[in-house]
């Protein structure tokens, strides 16, 4: 079957090269027993291509499952998998076939296979290697002969390297790799998508067809589209309902496109958003700099209180949120709730011999400041009655910069 004829069959629209080119190799492979590793962004529409696969196949009368892995508690995947025998664990009240028993001859779509746990990986590996597995509190091995297609949305390699994923397990995987463009990168398409969106709602609701101006029709196209094929649909099917106007201008369209507004709360970020090339001793150098000037900031200050010259009490913090491995170091502002000193020291040990080369002028000069440092702050201390929060407020500096000079001069209040 050529690529054509499958888009036919499968409902694919599209005329993109890389996404033909995915669809024949996903063809081309199909006749094989190989492990197929399908790649790409959430919403692209991975689920199509094992069922190209399969269909094309000498296994097509036989069953195809798919399961997707990271919606299965961790508790259970192993038993849904594998299957289980009576009495195994609490609530096996009898023996189950897994999806690798009843897909023998046939065909397992791995969906989200990235979020697999470590020691189920394990397990899939074996069943890869030879074809054999062992039902969770059995003891017999048993054997099955199934195709296995795997799709992730994961960076596998990245995974690898943090240990999240097998290396060896990935190798078995990605025995022929298919990616899936993201629909930003098929510009062409998204016309032909929306407008194939638009006229099946329609004839489901027997409502007359949406169309685009040519000015929504460009800012369609340069979208960035983060949920790609679903969110488009998404969005068509909701224009489609509420908007009484069929001719859909680009004015109207905008209001439906979310727009893309970062927050300004901390935020912990998942470990895979660390930026690439930016090793944990480079993000800790980054809060270092930071650190330093805001100790230059205080100096000034203090320097400025001292000459009897006014002070800027404003504070503006240089980087919003950083993040050092597992552990996110935020320059909170005067609005943000207090941390306390333990959670400053775990994020900023004192003995660390990195945090050498921060203070900044002569010997002598560091001395006389410090002096005044700590006068300062122990009068501001007193002034507000302890309150860490008002006194940082009161000397212009940021709460975790006080924290870090109380410490420093041993401050105990």
């Amino acid at each position: 079957m050529d690529v054509q004829a499958i888009k036919r069959t499968f409902g694919i629209i599209g005329t993109d090269p890389e996404l033909d080119r995915a669809i024949g190799i996903a063809a081309q492979v199909a006749a094989t027993d190989l492990t197929v590793l399908i790649t790409g962004e959430s919403g692209t529409g991975k689920d199509v291509f094992p069922k190209i696969i399969h269909q094309n196949s000498a296994r097509k009368h036989g069953q195809y499952f798919a399961v997707n892995c990271g919606a299965i508690p961790e508790g259970t995947i192993d038993s849904e998998l594998f299957g289980h025998e009576k009495g195994s664990f609490t609530g096996a009240v009898n023996e189950r076939k897994g999806y690798f028993e009843i897909a023998d001859k046939g065909t397992l779509f791995l969906d989200e296979v990235g979020e697999l746990p470590l020691s189920t990986q394990a397990r899939l590996l074996r069943v890869l290697e030879n074809g054999e597995f062992i039902r969770v509190g059995g003891n017999k091995v048993m054997k099955t002969d199934v195709r296995i297609v795997a799709a992730t949305n994961v960076n596998l390699p990245l995974a690898i390297e943090r240990g999240r994923f097998r290396e060896d397990l990935y190798y078995r995987l990605n025995t022929i790799p298919i990616h899936i463009p993201a629909l930003r990168e098929r510009k062409a398409d998204i016309p032909l998508l929306f407008r194939k969106f638009a006229s099946d709602f329609a004839e489901r609701n027997h409502i007359p067809a949406i169309t685009l101006t040519p000015d929504a029709v460009r800012i369609l196209e340069n979208y960035r589209w983060d949920g790609n094929v679903r969110q488009l649909k998404n969005v068509t099917e909701q224009i489609s309902i509420m908007e009484t106007d069929r001719n859909i201008t680009a004015e109207t369209l905008a209001k439906y496109l979310p727009n893309r507004v970062q927050s300004n709360l901390p935020v912990l970020l998942p470990h895979e958003e660390t930026p690439e090339g930016m090793s944990e001793r480079d993000l800790l150098y980054r809060v270092l700099f930071d650190m330093k000037k805001d100790i230059a900031e205080l100096r000034a200050q203090v320097n400025n209180m001292s000459s009897g010259h006014p002070v800027e009490t404003t504070y503006v913090p240089s980087t919003p949120v950083t993040q050092i491995g597992n552990t996110v170091v935020t320059h909170v502002s005067h609005d943000e709730p207090e941390v306390t000193e333990q959670e400053y020291a775990e994020i900023l040990p004192a003995e660390d011999a990195h945090y050498s080369g921060l203070s900044t002028g002569s010997t002598t000069d560091n001395l006389s400041l410090e002096h005044h440092e700590k006068e300062m702050i122990i009068r501001a201390l007193e002034t507000h009655k302890g309150k860490r929060k008002d006194a940082a407020k009161a000397l212009g500096i940021s709460e975790r910069t006080l924290y870090r000079k109380i410490n420093e001069y041993g401050i105990n209040l």
